[in-house]
């Protein structure tokens, strides 16, 4: 059976929303390496030897990976999809997306909802949209 992971490319930013995110999950970041430090590094232009070229983060039993986006045509921003949130407290769930919110766009707010005790969505400040919700 395969293992479905989350795989997020950033602008530049990449180090730091791991790093970001590992604070706020609680999570622990396994790999974070640059072009720079990377056995590939002659592959790409030296002004990105700052990017990264692979992130891992585990959090309960899930993982996170992501890089910096490497490709010629422009960064597209993470389009089309939102990453799930779910909590079973209300305190865990509203401490989770006012972290994410901080410097960021709150599309709903985090309220109750028909199906949830709380639910809101919110774009963070490195363009990855979430959904937050209590059940």
């Amino acid at each position: 059976m395969p293992h479905l992971f989350t795989y997020l490319l950033f602008d530049g930013t990449c180090a730091e929303a791991m790093r970001c995110y590992e604070r706020i999950f609680r999570g622990r970041i396994e790999v974070l390496t640059l072009v720079g430090e990377s056995p590939m590094a002659s592959q790409f232009p030296a002004s990105s030897a700052h990017r990264v070229i692979h992130a891992r983060m585990t959090l309960n039993g899930n993982t996170l990976m992501a890089s910096d986006w490497m490709a010629a045509e422009p960064y597209p921003g993470i389009r089309g999809v939102r990453l799930m949130l779910t909590y079973p407290d209300t305190q865990t769930g509203t401490q989770t997306f006012d972290a994410l919110a901080a410097a960021g766009k709150v599309e709903m707010p985090l309220t109750a909802t028909p199906f949830a005790r709380a639910y809101g969505t919110l774009t963070d400040r490195f363009g990855v949209p979430w959904q937050v919700m209590v059940e």
